[in-house]
Order: C-alpha cells, then sequence, then structure tokens
C-alpha cells in the first residue's frame, strides 16, 4: 500500500470521526437549553424559557436524522439523547410550571408532586423506548405509531397552561389544582401503551410537496406572529389525535387477526 492511499485512509478516518461529534455536539446543545430555560424559569423570564424548550424539541427532533445523515449514528448518542430528553421534556416544564403558577402560593406542594409525576412518568417511558429498540419483530405498519405519547411532545402539551397565561388568561392561575390534574394525565399518556401517530416515516407523493411545504412555511409564519395562539393550536389537535390514532390501531390490529385466523382456516 502507497503514502499517499495510507495519507488518505487516515485522513478519511479522522473525517469520520469529527463527523461523529457534530449530531452529539447538537445535542449537548440541545442540555443547555434545557438547563437555560431553568434558569429562566426561576428569574421568571417564562416565555423566553418556553420557547427554549420548544427549540429543544424541535433540535431533538433534528438530531437524529443528521446522525443517520451522516452515518453517524453510536450507542453514545442514543443514551446522550434520551439523557437530553429526560432533561429538557420530564423536568424543565414541570419546574417551569412549578415556578409560574404553584410557588408562592398554598398549592406548592401539589404542584411539586405534579413535577415528580411528570419526571417519572418521562423516565418510565424513556426506559421502555430504550428497551424496544432492541426489538426487531415487530410488523412493518407499526413504525407508524409511539407507544405513548414521545418525550418531545409532552414537553411541550404539558406547556399549555402556560400559553394560556402569556396570552393574559389567569384561569390555569386561579385554578391550580386543574393545572396539576393536567399535568398528571400528561404524564400518565407518556408512561402509557396508548398507540400515537409518528411521522417518522411519512412519505410524501410528490404532486403534494409543494403544498405541504407552502403549509409548513405559513405554519412557522403564523408560529414568529402568533406563536402562543399557534402552540395552542398545536397543542390541543395534538391531543385530539391521540384517540384517533388509537382507534386506528385498534382497526389495524383487528384486520391483523383476521387475516391470521382465515390464513389458518385455509392452511387447515
Amino acid at each position: 500500500m502507497s503514502d499517499d492511499l495510507k495519507v488518505t485512509k487516515l485522513e478519511q478516518r479522522r473525517r469520520r470521526q469529527f463527523t461523529h461529534l457534530i449530531p452529539n455536539l447538537v445535542t449537548v446543545f440541545v442540555i443547555c437549553a434545557g438547563l437555560t430555560s431553568v434558569r429562566f424559569s426561576i428569574d421568571g423570564r417564562y416565555g423566553v424559557a418556553m420557547l427554549l424548550i420548544v427549540l429543544a424539541a424541535i433540535l431533538d427532533a433534528m438530531d437524529g436524522r443528521l446522525a443517520r445523515a451522516l452515518d453517524s449514528v453510536t450507542p453514545m448518542g442514543a443514551e446522550l439523547d434520551s439523557l437530553a430528553d429526560f432533561f429538557n421534556f420530564g423536568i424543565a416544564p414541570g419546574l417551569l410550571l412549578y415556578y409560574a403558577i404553584f410557588a408562592g402560593t398554598g398549592y406548592a406542594n401539589l404542584g411539586w408532586l405534579a413535577v415528580l409525576t411528570l419526571a417519572v412518568c418521562c423516565a418510565l417511558r424513556l426506559a421502555r423506548f430504550n428497551v424496544a429498540l432492541d426489538e426487531k419483530d415487530e410488523p412493518a405498519w407499526k413504525s407508524e405509531y409511539f407507544v405513548g405519547v414521545p418525550a418531545p411532545a409532552m414537553g411541550c402539551t404539558a406547556m399549555l397552561p402556560m400559553f394560556f397565561v402569556m396570552l393574559g388568561s389567569h384561569f390555569f392561575r386561579d385554578h391550580p389544582y386543574l393545572t396539576f390534574i393536567y399535568l398528571v394525565v400528561v404524564g400518565l399518556l407518556a408512561a402509557s401503551t396508548i398507540p400515537t401517530f409518528s411521522v417518522k416515516h411519512v412519505r410524501i407523493r410528490p404532486d403534494r410537496f409543494l403544498p405541504i411545504l407552502l403549509a409548513c412555511a405559513a405554519t412557522i409564519a403564523m408560529l414568529v406572529v402568533y406563536s402562543w395562539e399557534v402552540m395552542i393550536a398545536g397543542s390541543v389537535l395534538y391531543l385530539l389525535s391521540i384517540p384517533v390514532a388509537a382507534f386506528q390501531f385498534k382497526k389495524r390490529e383487528e384486520a391483523k387477526r383476521s387475516a391470521e385466523t382465515v390464513q389458518k382456516s385455509d392452511a387447515g
């Protein structure tokens, strides 16, 4: 092997090693965003704190795809991503709601119980997800669903009461116990086995690419101008999609069992 070829291969390995760092660096940035969100929550700057959590959710959706695109998926990256999800979506949103709604009131202990419930449910959901990564015998169509509400969706949906607060509504601050109930329900949805929609494997037809792109651009523009209204609408639509996903999943399971029964009858 010539010296030039050896140098070329060594340079490729070095470049590959640096490529491996890029998704992990994005994840580290996401962790920093979550930590900074907690700081702003403590300082009472709730709007900035919420936007940082939303930013963390957006980047969380990107780092996995970035790792696969760069062929830099590593066990360390998967573990780092899981730890980031636990803090950013299991802890930071709960602390935000605690300081904004419960702290300094007679419901502080109840609020802290909601924080603990949200964090524990998120941890259970992530642990189950990590274990499920090793299962390879699931039907292909099941990749269209998550088991329970995923951590980023849980974190963003949990902030729904704060979106109303930022619009000037005092309803959730005047009724902290309702916020407690809502957070517990969101946490239980994450830890549950209820199927929810996944967009990871959605394929877009070429003739629909432009309309969907325009719709996404319009949504982003509205998010900049009407941030809290769009986030409220997104959270409500996501919550409404959960029973729809569960119903559709049940129908597919019934169809699968019917097909298996027919096959057994034909074989018999």
